[in-house]
Formats: C-alpha cells, sequence, structure tokens
C-alpha cells in the first residue's frame, strides 16, 4: 500500500458491565497495532447498568499499518465477502465501513456481524483516491487474495 493512501483508521464498540473492559481494550488495541489506549465514555444502560463505550483514532502511518492489520485479520474469505457487495461497506465520502463480531474476535476468529460488533470506519485520502472508492478499495482487496 503506498504511504499515505489511509487518512484514518477509527474502531468503536460497546462494553457492557458483563464483559471484561480491559480484555477487550487489549483485544481491539493489538488488533489495530495501536499504541494509545482508546477513548472511554461511560454511559448508564436501560437498567442502570454501565456501559463503557470506546473509541480508537488512528491517523497517519497507524492507520495504515491498522487496515493492513485489519485485512490480514479478516483473511481471504473475509476480503472477498467484502468485495461481493463493496458499495454496500462504503459512503459517499470513499470511508469503508466494516463491523467486526466481538465475541468471535475474544475467541481469535474475525468475522461480520451486525449486533453487538466492533466497528471500524477507514477513511482514504481523498485527494489520493482515484476513481470511485470501490475500485480504490477494490485494489486492497484483491491484492491480498491472490
Amino acid at each position: 500500500m503506498p504511504q499515505g493512501e489511509i487518512q484514518s483508521v477509527e474502531a468503536s464498540c460497546f462494553v457492557h458491565a458483563t464483559e471484561d473492559e480491559e480484555k477487550v481494550m487489549r483485544l481491539v488495541g493489538r488488533l489495530l497495532g495501536a499504541e494509545d489506549g482508546p477513548a472511554e465514555e461511560v454511559l448508564e444502560g436501560h437498567f442502570g447498568n454501565v456501559i463503557v463505550h470506546l473509541t480508537w483514532h488512528l491517523t497517519g502511518e497507524a492507520a495504515g499499518s491498522a487496515f493492513r492489520r485489519l485485512l490480514e485479520a479478516i483473511g481471504q474469505e473475509g476480503r472477498e465477502a467484502v468485495l461481493v457487495d463493496l458499495s454496500a461497506h462504503t459512503d459517499d465520502h470513499g470511508a469503508l465501513y466494516l463491523r467486526l463480531n466481538k465475541q468471535a474476535l475474544l475467541r481469535g476468529a474475525a468475522v461480520f456481524t451486525s449486533s453487538d460488533p466492533i466497528r471500524v470506519r477507514v477513511k482514504p485520502r481523498s485527494f489520493l483516491m482515484k476513481g470511485n472508492p470501490d475500485q480504490f478499495y477494490r485494489r486492497f482487496l484483491e491484492a491480498r487474495t491472490r
């Protein structure tokens, strides 16, 4: 990946009172290769239970590295799944969105989910993006599937 094509990677998740917050922080931090810990926001659930919202924000080379690590973590099957409907994973500004299953990740597998996910947003440098977002991300996803 040419240096600097990825402007930022942001990952966030909710940690419920029944979950080990430190374990989730270590897991996601290791997945992203983040040197710094996440921003934490303490919230209150419907029944008064504590819910912590964690957010990691990486920029520059750390973001490019995190994106490469994510592509490796989801493996060939995951990359192919994203390629099948790439436009469903991107927005009008060229950001790529992935939702990883937090519980599966705790067990060592990076799979997609819609419930209780680790939400990941990959934002490219717009001026370096040649063509539309689908073409931009297809280069990275296909390069890793060969």
